[in-house]
């Protein structure tokens, strides 16, 4: 980055910064109290999807978490370990995994595009990929790059679920749900894939009728709105 292009960032945050304080002189002081956010939000680390100004939320109102493919692995020390603090210190109630469409990673994994260290994070999408093959067969070409950045969210909205934070939770009857949402970059929209899941007693039915929903608007070559 050049000195040139650093500085407007600079100015930048110095207009956000004064337009804030104009909207609210208290804005900032109220922030160093203590941030107090409902949502975890576990996204993905493409620049076209900044998860507060999606859902029009201003900082302190959402934890955030991103990686490539909004992945949530069960040894990735940094994603358990924003999980654990969201979930025990900060309190948070909602757990969000948002996709979107045209995910690079997703598209790599499933065309199995050489990348670089990226490909090992990305095996487990292209292992769910090769699992469903069967299931693949009556989607589309052009439909199946969507279709699985939808599944993925799902398998991850379950991975969350099996965290051993999240367990715990729930076994101590803390209200905390997990959601999975998929975001369109063509339209700016957010839409829910039926993954909602608050108990170990929902997460298999959840599973299965959100996978379902997914597989049968994709098959056949009749792809239906998922609003």
């Amino acid at each position: 980055m050049t000195e040139s292009s650093l500085q407007n960032l600079i100015r930048n945050n110095a207009e956000w910064a004064a337009r804030i304080k104009r909207d609210d002189p208290d804005f900032f002081r109220k922030l160093c109290v203590q941030q107090s956010p409902e949502y975890l939000w576990i996204g993905c680390s493409d620049s076209r999807v900044p998860a507060n100004q999606i859902v029009g939320l201003l900082p302190g109102e959402v934890f955030v978490h991103r990686n490539v493919a909004n992945l949530v692995v069960h040894s990735d020390l940094n994603c358990l370990s924003v999980i654990q603090f969201a979930i025990d210190i900060l309190k948070i109630k909602h757990v969000i995994v948002c996709g979107h469409y045209g995910c690079s990673g997703i598209h790599a994994a499933i065309n199995d595009h050489k990348i670089g260290l990226a490909d090992n994070w990305l095996r487990i999408v292209q292992e769910a990929y090769k699992r469903r093959a069967g299931e693949f067969n009556d989607i589309k070409t052009e439909h199946r790059w969507d279709a699985l950045c939808e599944m993925n969210v799902i398998d991850q909205v379950r991975s969350v679920t099996l965290t051993t934070v999240m367990q715990e939770a729930w076994a101590r009857e803390q209200n905390v749900r997990v959601h999975g949402v998929i975001y369109g970059i063509h339209d700016g929209l957010i839409r829910e894939l039926l993954m909602d899941v608050h108990s170990n007693a929902t997460l298999d039915e959840k599973y299965e009728v959100a996978m379902a929903s997914t597989l049968s608007r994709y098959s056949g070559g009749k792809l239906k709105s998922i609003s």
